[in-house]
């Protein structure tokens, strides 16, 4: 599927490509809605109202910050996300596909929308950061993926040909937005959230499992 010896740099998405969705999903669907109702004592039918306006800012900067939603909220959400931080996991065999890719040096770069609060709980607890040449967050450019900006303001921070570069996340839009910048290879992922059911992409190749963007010529033990 990759032609290897034409790729010098790897960007990789953490939310559901790196890391099972399902923490996120649980999180902001479930558990950030209902502890809102209990510690602010309301009527059930304001956890659907949260929901609601969490959904709405979907694609934004304020959809991946910790902190506007702890002012707007007013709780504290990283403590909250402690809560039920057994949930955050890897998917499948995505730590396989790291090792490889260490020790066949293309440059690794995390492009994400995780907020710094985000990295600080999750990257602890996953060890990615051992597999990383460099982490950017659009928090630290002030756009989201889905934005054209982003992708600009990435190649000063953290320069790549985007003809010799590989991009894999979750997020059509973000794929789009990657795509019309001009990164060549662009992959998304079938199923983000282990707990959800697999999903096709209209316009994109989705991964299974990056075991099949191995080498061929590997022993088939390593590409399980």
């Amino acid at each position: 599927m990759v032609d290897w010896n034409a790729i010098d740099t790897v960007l990789l998405d953490m939310d559901g490509t790196l890391l099972d969705l399902h923490f996120d999903s649980h999180f902001w669907l479930e558990h950030l809605p209902q502890r809102y109702v209990e510690l602010h004592k309301l009527d059930a039918h304001h956890a659907d109202t949260l929901r609601s306006r969490i959904i709405g800012e979907q694609g934004t900067l304020n959809w991946y910050s910790l902190a506007y939603w702890s002012r707007e909220l007013g709780v504290d959400v990283v403590a909250l996300k402690r809560e039920v931080q057994h949930l955050i996991g890897l998917r499948g065999d995505a730590l396989d596909f790291l090792k490889w890719l260490k020790k066949a040096h293309p440059r690794v770069v995390l492009a994400t929308n995780a907020d710094r609060e985000s990295l600080a709980l999750k990257l602890p607890l996953t060890g990615l950061e051992g597999y990383l040449d460099a982490i950017v967050s659009s928090a630290d450019v002030g756009v989201a993926k889905e934005a054209p900006e982003f992708w600009f303001a990435l190649q000063d921070i953290e320069p790549f040909e985007p003809a010799r570069t590989l991009f894999i996340d979750d997020n059509p839009a973000v794929l789009e937005s990657a795509r019309e910048y001009g990164i060549r290879y662009l992959l998304g992922i079938k199923q983000p959230d282990s707990q959800r059911p697999e999903r096709e992409l209209e316009n994109f190749i989705a991964l299974e499992r990056f075991a099949t963007l191995l080498p061929q010529d590997m022993p088939s033990a390593a590409r399980r």
